[in-house]
């Protein structure tokens, strides 16, 4: 794998896995977060532990107005993108907020698509590289237990498959990622354990694979295939009825 790879919303739990993953590949890393500050110790990890050249960057996701500049401003167009980004809330509180909701609307597919877009456009002049987007099985069908956050990511999901299909031809690469739930912070205290958890180092691991053999959607688990076709497949009347 040759070029650096770039990490959108380097901060989570899942990014630095995989930040690592490409690392012990030999690429060089590009880590961009809002406050990329917090990065100063994976950013020395990472060079100590394998050798490789890592820079800092500030990017706000929401903000879609500078992620032009943003692009512009790397060091070297990536030949790997991956994007983190995301925040999945409290669905009691974001459907009697709307400002809340809104935040997750944006933070999981307006700024993430924004951001993937930007860079599909520098990839494609170019004739190469392969974008990465984190979605979520939550977006494969509406559930009154996450429907604004399964919502947005219902979006990203699909944006991807077009992009994907519009760049076919142009020797850029789109990769769908569904990890199912995943030991990290963001789903600490939900209690989870078992064949449906998976860790952040086996979506990094997931990630270098699917990049290296072209894939286009995987779960991270295979039992997640098997999960949501059972919930896909639940009639409407009979799902209107369950609270999952």
């Amino acid at each position: 794998m040759k070029g650096p790879v770039l990490i959108l919303g380097a901060a989570s739990d899942i990014a630095r896995a995989t930040a690592r993953a490409f690392a012990a590949q030999g690429c060089a890393i590009q880590l961009a977060a809002r406050d990329p500050d917090r990065l100063a110790d994976d950013k020395a990890d990472l060079e100590t532990r394998f050798g490789v050249a890592v820079t800092l960057h500030r990017v706000d996701a929401l903000d879609v107005e500078s992620h032009e500049a943003f692009v512009d401003s790397l060091p070297d167009l990536p030949m790997v993108a991956v994007c983190a980004v995301g925040l999945m809330g409290d669905q009691a509180q974001t459907a009697a907020d709307v400002t809340r909701a809104t935040l997750i609307l944006r933070s999981n597919f307006e700024g993430p698509a924004s951001l993937l877009g930007v860079l599909a456009n520098k990839m494609e002049a170019r004739g190469s590289g392969t974008l990465v987007g984190i979605s979520s099985v939550a977006g494969e069908r509406g559930r009154a237990s996450n429907y604004v956050y399964g919502s947005a990511k219902a979006g990203f999901t699909a944006y991807l498959s077009g992009l994907r299909n519009r760049l076919a031809k142009k020797g850029v690469h789109v990769v769908t990622v569904l990890p199912g739930f995943v030991d990290t912070k963001m789903t600490a205290g939900m209690g989870l354990k078992g064949p449906l958890l998976a860790q952040p180092e086996e979506v990094g691991r997931a990630i270098v694979a699917a990049v290296e053999k072209t894939r286009d959607v995987i779960h991270v688990r295979r039992v997640w295939w098997l999960v949501m076709a059972i919930i896909k497949a639940i009639p409407e009347g009979s799902f209107k009825k369950t609270s999952i």
